[in-house]
């Protein structure tokens, strides 16, 4: 049998969204990156906006999130995302444009930014990859880092009273009043990667309605800076990060 009597369309269970090009990802295995991303390129192809869509990559381990999705896409300096979102959006008011940027570059280098411009009502989303630890640049304490967890900055655990505690940027952008929509998500099972498809079709569509902004927070694994296999990172993930970042809706106006 040929591939094509094989591969039927009735028969088809999983494809590549259209958007996502053949480049080889440069994420770790059983990193939720990839898993994100393919979400990302449906709801843009299913609402119809791939001629009208400006995503903004960061700093961190999607700093190539432009070469896996076909859409027009701008660099920003290292937690600035925000900011040159703004400016994207107030130019060309039509466009759906989002940040999708880890928790170094957001709740780090780029609170500032990020805060303001929920704050200000930018019709804009922000996708928020929070895996609590600096992935790219060798496994550092991050804003997100829980409480006596390991990284290579804290190989002692993070300790609140030298450290801090860590951040919660969702439930921060859940009392600004300019926010529309404010969810914490995860993908870490099949029916989590739906919730958050919907979350991310939700916000996106708000950010068109000129309904304010929009930050959708997800959960994630490092399977390299927490140094676990994929399978015992999503483990750990359920068994610890799930309690302190509770999963759901926190605004939805």
């Amino acid at each position: 049998m040929t591939k094509e009597e094989i591969i039927r369309p009735e028969n088809l269970v999983y494809e590549k969204p259209r958007l996502m090009n053949d480049n080889y990802m440069h994420y770790c295995p059983g990193c939720s990156h990839g898993v994100v991303h393919k979400l990302v390129a449906e709801v843009i192809d299913e609402m119809g906006m791939t001629e009208k869509t400006i995503g903004i990559s960061p700093v961190g381990c999607a700093v190539f999130a432009y070469k896996y999705i076909d859409i027009d896409w701008q660099e920003a300096a290292h937690g600035r995302a925000p900011a040159l979102a703004t400016a994207c959006k107030r130019l060309w008011p039509d466009r759906l444009v989002f940040t999708y940027q880890g928790d170094g570059d957001l709740a780090c280098i780029g609170t500032g930014e990020t805060i303001h411009a929920l704050n200000r009502g930018e019709h804009i989303t922000i996708i928020f990859i929070n895996n609590a630890i600096y992935g790219m640049t060798g496994g550092q304490m991050a804003p997100t880092t829980l409480v006596g967890q390991k990284t290579a900055t804290c190989p002692y655990g993070r300790d609140p009273e030298i450290h801090g505690w860590p951040l919660r940027m969702t439930e921060i952008a859940a009392q600004l009043e300019g926010t529309s929509y404010v969810t914490r998500q995860s993908v870490h099972t099949v029916a989590a990667i739906r919730k958050a498809k919907a979350a991310i079709r939700k916000a996106f569509e708000n950010s068109m309605n000129g309904k304010g902004s929009n930050l959708v927070e997800i959960v994630s694994t490092c399977s390299s800076g927490w140094k676990l296999s994929p399978e015992k990172a999503n483990q750990w993930m359920e068994e610890h990060m799930f309690d302190y970042y509770k999963m759901g809706d926190l605004k939805d106006v």
